[in-house]
């Protein structure tokens, strides 16, 4: 029997997700399967896209929608009520139910370079995606400052940024598209300056491999890391939650 999955987001044009379900299905001999991508221009177009196409039991969700999605959802997971943002749906019977698995990727990949020094975190952005960065450190006791364009409530913005407030936060983590394929000579305006071996750079941007955020850490001799790990384990916890 014929399965469909797909990705809702906009703009879709440097998907990973197509190419990685679709390489998935013929490795592993999965028949019949099928993972389109479902460019929305606006959230509201989705209970139009799930009329339109009955037989969808899966989606994975990215920019712009992660928290837009969640009026259109009739279940939540935990994790997903505890940030706001969801990056994976299942639908059986016509419910919704959303989860994040996002949490997942990023918690396994961020493990394994994380030293006991790390203990404060700069999380650049403010989006779907920071919120399940925020979930991953509160779960690891490491406190963290939120950094935005501008300043409102918590967030701080990048000219608040002070040599003594670098040296304490060790852990950047990049959660804004900035960088990413094809504005591949942007980075988000931290002072590169102040950093050193005690950092460790995390992007979520995959696409390059080496972000302009990651080189310029790389070269001052932080640690870095960039998201296509955490995206393949997104990926196969989402594919769990389909086929459980």
């Amino acid at each position: 029997m014929a399965r469909f999955f797909g990705l809702i987001g906009y703009p879709l044009s440097h998907s990973f997700s197509k190419r990685y379900f679709a390489e998935k299905f013929q490795r592993e001999h999965i028949a019949h399967h099928s993972y389109e991508l479902y460019p929305l221009s606006a959230i509201t177009e989705l209970p139009q896209l799930l009329k339109e196409n009955p037989l969808i039991e899966g989606l994975n969700v990215t920019i712009p929608y992660k928290e837009q999605v969640l009026s259109y959802l009739d279940e939540l997971s935990p994790v997903v009520q505890e940030t706001g943002a969801c990056n994976c749906i299942s639908i059986r019977d016509g419910k919704l139910t959303g989860y994040n698995t996002d949490v997942i990727g990023f918690e396994q990949t961020l493990s394994g370079k994380l030293m006991p020094h790390h203990k404060k975190a700069l999380v650049l952005g403010t989006g779907g995606a920071a919120k399940a960065v925020h979930y991953v450190l509160n779960q690891k006791s490491i406190s963290f400052i939120q950094m935005g364009r501008q300043k409102r409530g918590d967030i701080i913005d990048y000219e608040s940024l002070t040599p003594e407030l670098m040296a304490e936060h060790t852990l950047i983590i990049n959660t804004t598209p900035l960088g990413m394929y094809p504005n591949v000579d942007e980075a988000p305006a931290i002072p590169y300056g102040c950093l050193g071996e005690d950092h460790y750079l995390y992007d979520l941007v995959y696409n390059p491999a080496k972000t302009l955020f990651l080189k310029r850490g790389e070269e001052k001799g932080a640690v870095i890391e960039n998201g296509a790990d955490m995206l393949v384990i997104q990926a196969e916890a989402s594919w769990d939650i389909w086929n459980s």
